[in-house]
């Protein structure tokens, strides 16, 4: 072979090498780039799975619920009257109206212990505003300070219409100094919504039980299908026996 056969040869080695070597390179930044992209897509999962949580907050359990956590009771009666209810409910403001005075009275004579479940249907009843699972946490909040059945009655009393806002946090704290509710505690539960996880727990709780529809009465386990006073007075006394 003539020189310049040899120098032409030895360039296009030369050629084929760098190009080889080229190519490496381009797949190792490939791969490098896909092992960054993997990396940055866990990462940015795990952030969003943490906030998620935290968004979701923690289960706060008022130290004075009953039935699991889930309920407030009144009396100490040996027939338990347990009573589901959605304070954005129409239905149950009625009910309240026509029944729940009486049964109240029941309950502080010992004649029944009546537990009150507030739960949080109708959410989607307050323009996105969350309006059950607010006045359900304040509710629990009330509970822990001893003003859960006062708290109870003046938000009937003010019950928004279903199908608007609902109240605004500022005037349930404002309603709650009307029964006594003056401390910075209960303000600070509301407005952080301390006790939302709580409504939503009990909401779910009333679901698995297999109710859907409020108000919803049990009396000793039995629920009363047309929840009148009359219907539940005789249920309450074949209970008793």
């Amino acid at each position: 072979m003539s020189k310049g056969n040899r120098d032409r040869a030895e360039k296009a080695r030369r050629i084929v090498v760098q190009q080889k070597a080229a190519e490496r390179r381009r797949q190792v930044t490939v791969w490098t780039s896909v092992a960054v992209a993997v990396v940055l897509l866990i990462a940015g999962f795990i952030g969003y799975s943490t906030l998620a949580g935290q968004d979701k907050g923690k289960l706060v359990t008022p130290s004075s619920a009953v039935d699991d956590g889930t309920a407030f009771a009144v009396g100490t009666g040996t027939v338990v009257v347990d009573l589901y209810e959605d304070f954005m409910c129409p239905n149950c403001k009625n009910f309240e109206t026509a029944s729940g005075a009486k049964l109240r009275e029941m309950a502080t004579s010992n004649k029944i212990t009546l537990r009150y479940h507030v739960v949080s249907i109708l959410d989607r009843a307050s323009n996105g505003t969350k309006y059950s699972t607010r006045s359900a946490g304040a509710a629990a909040a009330a509970g822990e300070a001893g003003k859960f059945t006062e708290f109870h009655d003046v938000l009937y009393a003010n019950q928004p219409a279903e199908g608007s806002d609902g109240l605004t946090n500022a005037k349930i704290i404002e309603l709650a100094t009307s029964v006594g509710l003056t401390g910075d505690k209960f303000a600070d539960a509301v407005n952080s919504g301390t006790y939302e996880p709580w409504a939503t727990h009990a909401t779910e709780v009333f679901s698995e039980r297999h109710f859907n529809g409020t108000p919803t009465v049990v009396v000793n386990g039995t629920q009363v299908e047309q929840p009148s006073l009359e219907n539940i007075t005789q249920a309450i006394d074949k209970a008793a026996g």
